[in-house]
């Protein structure tokens, strides 16, 4: 989330999905101020999510492009995108549709158990420990109760 959790940087990375690359693209399309999207786009590039590629030297200009894990995170787009034509469309539908190509049907993205492939719905899962759970944080009593699907005893 501290990636993530920002107003802007899902809405850079949308714009990508968009085919927006450039700079003054970016800029147009969001209304966002240039040290801000000179901020985001930094951001992306330094974790990953998107490649600065030169398209001009005199002066240099980069297109920002996608990565592998940029291209990663359109499903995060497309579940936030469903949420958002339930519950804030008007009566008009959803602003945008995705159109599937492979069946050739407009749809909406779903979340899906990887396994079984039924729909994962908060009522049907349980959150555990993974293996890269911090050993600090898995050791404290706040934390075991909430795994134990517990309230953890308040503080005295």
């Amino acid at each position: 989330m501290d990636l993530l959790g920002d107003w802007w940087t899902p809405l850079v990375l949308r714009e990508s999905f968009y085919g927006i690359r450039r700079f003054d693209e970016f800029q147009q399309a969001l209304g966002i101020a240039r040290n801000t999207l000179v901020d985001r786009l930094r951001r992306l590039v330094d974790e990953g999510l998107l490649a600065k590629v030169p398209y001009q030297t005199d002066p240099v200009r980069h297109d920002y492009v996608l990565t592998e894990k940029g291209r990663d995170f359109w499903p995060v787009l497309a579940a936030m995108m469903t949420w958002g034509d339930r519950w804030l469309s008007d009566d008009a539908g959803p602003p945008i549709t995705l159109h599937h190509d492979a069946c050739d049907h407009d749809t909406r993205a779903e979340v899906v158990c990887a396994h079984c492939k039924e729909p994962l719905r908060v009522e049907d899962v349980r959150h555990r420990m993974g293996p890269g759970y911090p050993p600090k944080l898995a050791a404290r009593p706040d934390v075991v109760a909430r795994f134990a699907g517990q309230e953890a005893d308040p503080a005295p």
